[in-house]
Order: C-alpha cells, then structure tokens, then sequence
C-alpha cells in the first residue's frame, strides 16, 4: 500500500472521485447530525464525556462540548451509524463513517489547519485501502455472515487516512495500519442492538490511534496484511496481491469505478429492495381494487436472499425493526412509505403491524445471491378474494447503479442536518462540502457543524 500513501498527491484526485467523495462527505454529516438526537449517541457521549485532554475537538451538532480528539472521532462516528442510514459500499461495508469523523477530529489538534483539498486526499486514501483490503477475497463481496465489515476495514481505513493527514512517513504508515489490525474485529450477533453503532465509532477512534501511536514511534509487524494470521484471520480465502507501481502509470482509485449507495430510510441497505417492491405490490393491488384495505390481505410473501441477521419476523426494538425485512415491507404495506419516524416505539407497537407481520413468510429462493450487487427482493400479496399482487425490485434508487441526483442527495442532507442545525450552519455545510477542493482552512466546516439550532434562537434573544 505504499504507493496508496506516498505517490498519490491532491492532482490524483479526478473530478469523477472528487464530486463522489463530496456526496459521501455530505451525507455523512447529515447522518451524523441526525444521529446525534439517539439514544446510543447520547450513551457514548455522557461515558465520553468522562474523559479530558490537552487536545480538543468538537462533537457535531453541539456548540458547547468538546472532546479529546479520539473520543470526539468516537460519538462522531457512533452518530453517523446510529441509524443505519449511511453509506454503503461494494464490497459490502459502510466506507465513510469511519474515516470522515476520525479526520475532522483530527484536523482540529494539526498546528497548521489542512485545507479541503489536504482533506479530500486523505479521506480517499481512507476509502481506497477499505476497497483494495476488501478485493483480496471473494467472501467479500456477499452480505456478511460473521463480523461486520467496517469493524474490520473500517479501523485500517481510519489508520491510512490519519496517517496521510498527519504526514507520517511510508515505514510509519505501515505500523500503523499494523496497529489498528489489532483493533479490528466485531461479531455479527452485534447486529440489530444498540452496540452496532459502536463498530463504526471504534473504527474511527482506534484507527486514529493507531496513526498517533505510529507517529510516536509504535510499531507493529510490517507484513500485517500479507499473512493469513494477520488480516486474513478475518477472511476465509484471503489472498493478497501486490499493487501495480503508481509511480510509472496514473493512479487509479476505486472510487472512480466503483460508486456507493446512498440510503432513502434508516435501515439495513437490503431494506431498500423489500420496500419498494412493496410499495409496488401494494399499487398493484389497490389499481385493481380501487382501495387498499388490510382486511384483504390473507398472506404476504417476502422471497429475499439468505441472511440470518435481517430476518427478523417480530421486531421490538428500533434496532431490529432497521435488520428486518417483515417490519419493512409491512410498515411499507400498512402506511406506503417508510421514512424516519417508522422506527419509533409507538409505529414498532401498532396492532395493526403485528397482525400483518404475522401474516408474512419468508423465501430464499436458490438464484437470489447474497449480494448487494445481485440481489433482488419480490413481495407478493395473496388475497382473500383469490387474486395475488407481485412485485420485485432489482435495483432501488439510491443503489449504485442508480444513484440518487444531487438534489435528493441534498434535500437528504438538508432535512437531516436542519433536525440539529440552525438555517446558517445547514447552509454553510452545503456551500463548504460543495467546494471543498477551493477551501483553503477546513476549520470552517467544524464552525458550522457547531451552529445548532438551540444557539441561533438564543442569538435572536439576544437581539431582542
């Protein structure tokens, strides 16, 4: 990974990489923003809270809390998966979360403030030694089975994107990949709880460490990646390759290629699939009746690809309700739509829900792969009349293959950001991430970050 670190300067940076990475930047952060109103969030930060440093850095979303600088990449990046609602990338892993946190906390304690192009360059370099470590195995490249991925790729990519940021020199970028490895590593039974959101924000603090302890003068086994008790404990057919020389071709980042999914709802990404082909099943049936009726329906059928940890047929926390396939085509059925408010307690209760869900089967049928690059979801509604109504969903909007526009993916941003944001800080983010590569101080991101809606009210006071 060498030529990741040292060869790859801000011109790499393409246009097609820089303008995906802005989308990823921005959601993140509108995520992140929202996810600062859960309950995990506000766990994380009172247990962080516990702790204080020369160093300092903000916590999104709070005008007046400030943490050491792994603490704050800590409930930064717990917020921004709290929900389930960031990004998703293929290979199976949510890329973003755990970089972009770790780099703001850190940009803050630098002596000389990093521009937005310093940024962009390190938050690549996060992302792509996530994707490459990722293509060293075909096991991969399904939904994952025992541990959650960013726990794992998510640390190395936090490390590399600190290290880069920092300056750290090839040898001591190596080591500090070679300690966040043994930061790495979340079982999957950790699913649908509270806890999981901890695997983001772990990924992001320890690979921050690592890249601290690294520059110190730390060090751990150089060939970490190269050896099947190194990083390959965590793959089954782990077989690592070497890098072509960036120094005698252009680089190529796998971001170019390779795009991410943005979420519409805050739920596992294969959530998406169920949802719309219910909604499409759903029109099928009232098209053909004239109404929609719960009473009509005598039995639902989810046909879905393998996964044990999303097949939940009685949710009772918002947690599982986000791993479930039943509760998301049935919330989709009972109220056509399925948005934020769908996984609060009282939606989660409803009588009506958990009579439909006690109507609903589940298949997975032999030709439905456990991709989030093959999959598909079919919902079929039998009726008590006779008739049944299907529908599948091969690729849903907001997938990669058919990305949400740029205006989606800022009203996204902006209804999530303006939950915690005043009108100024939500504008503000828009305008920096927007042009991050002509921002010549990134401290100006974290300013906005901290313009909460509570402090613009007590400015008008003031005014008064």
């Amino acid at each position: 990974f060498e030529g990741v670190f040292v060869n790859q300067g801000k011109n790499s940076l393409t246009d097609g990489v820089i303008n995906r990475s802005k989308r990823m930047m921005l959601d993140t952060l509108g995520v992140g923003l929202l996810g600062t109103r859960t309950a995990v969030f506000n766990k994380a930060l009172k247990y962080s809270q516990l702790f204080t440093s020369r160093e300092r850095s903000s916590v999104w979303g709070q005008s007046d809390i400030i943490l050491p600088p792994h603490y704050a990449a800590f409930v930064n990046g717990i917020a921004v998966h709290s929900m389930d609602f960031d990004d998703t990338w293929h290979p199976a892993t949510h890329p973003s979360g755990a970089v972009l946190p770790a780099l703001l906390a850190l940009a803050e304690t630098l002596p000389s403030q990093p521009s937005g192009l310093d940024l962009l360059l390190a938050f690549n370099v996060g992302i792509e030694v996530q994707g490459r470590l990722m293509r060293f195995s075909k096991e991969a490249y399904n939904i994952p089975e025992r541990f959650h991925p960013p726990s794992v790729v998510g640390v190395m990519g936090s490390a590399a994107a600190s290290a880069k940021l920092l300056g750290l020199s090839p040898e001591q970028c190596i080591h500090a990949l070679a300690i966040a490895a043994s930061s790495a590593g979340a079982p999957l039974a950790n699913a649908a709880t509270q806890t999981k959101p901890l695997h983001i924000g772990n990924a992001a603090r320890r690979g921050l460490e690592a890249a601290r302890l690294a520059q110190i003068g730390l060090k751990g086994n150089p060939a970490i990646l190269d050896l099947d008790r190194g990083l390959g404990v965590y793959y089954k057919d782990y077989s690592p390759s070497a890098m072509a020389d960036s120094a005698v071709r252009a680089y190529k980042w796998i971001l170019e290629d390779q795009d991410v999914a943005f979420k519409r709802i805050p739920a596992h990404l294969g959530m998406h699939w169920v949802v719309d082909a219910a909604l499409a099943a759903r029109e099928k049936l009232q098209n053909a009746v004239g109404k929609f009726d719960l009473s009509q329906i005598r039995h639902v059928t989810l046909r879905v690809p393998p996964s044990k940890y999303v097949n939940c047929p009685l949710p009772a926390t918002e947690h599982q309700a986000r791993h479930s396939f039943q509760f998301n085509a049935c919330t989709a059925l009972l109220d056509n739509k399925v948005t934020v408010a769908s996984f609060g307690d009282a939606q989660i209760g409803r009588s009506a829900l958990k009579e439909l869900l006690g109507k609903v089967s589940l298949e997975t049928p032999e030709d439905n792969l456990p991709s989030f690059d093959k999959m598909y979801c079919e919902v079929e509604i039998a009726t008590h009349q006779g008739p049944s109504y299907t529908a599948r969903c091969d690729t849903f909007y907001g997938h990669w293959r058919k990305p949400l526009t740029l205006k989606h993916l800022v009203d996204k941003f902006s209804v999530n950001a303006s939950s915690v944001l005043c009108t100024e800080g939500v504008e503000g983010v828009i305008d920096v991430i927007g042009n991050i590569e002509r921002v010549a101080d990134c401290s100006i991101l974290g300013s906005y970050l901290r313009m909460t809606s509570n402090q613009e009210h007590l400015d008008r006071m003031r005014i008064l």
